[in-house]
């Protein structure tokens, strides 16, 4: 794979947990784990590269939390995923500066 993409998983219609697949390899399998702060894990192949993040409160968690964790494992900032993603994990984005720093207030 070799692009991220963001997978949720829901109970009664809410986000219950959500896992963020970075670029890997077939047959990639996750030998360590490190927990971050926020409480994001991030998960790393044998060779030491990151493959995943697991989020496993969504709906506690912020942007910048997550691009934290994100740039801890050598990896680009999220402002390119999918929007809705994060608005349907209950990520508050009203806040936060959006594509190449655009302000999102136009998106209320």
């Amino acid at each position: 794979m070799k692009h991220r993409f963001l997978e949720i998983t829901y109970r009664r219609g809410k986000p219950l947990a959500a896992y963020l697949y970075l670029p890997r390899n077939p047959g990639d399998k996750a030998a360590r784990t490190d927990r971050q702060d926020s409480g994001l894990l991030i998960d790393y192949a044998s060779d030491d590269r990151p493959i995943g993040i697991e989020i496993t409160a969504p709906s506690k968690i912020t942007l910048a939390a997550l691009n934290q964790a994100l740039s801890f494992a050598h990896q680009e900032n999220a402002t390119a995923l999918c929007r809705i993603s994060f608005q349907e994990m209950g990520i508050d984005l009203s806040q936060r500066a959006w594509l190449n720093g655009q302000n999102d207030s136009s998106q209320k």
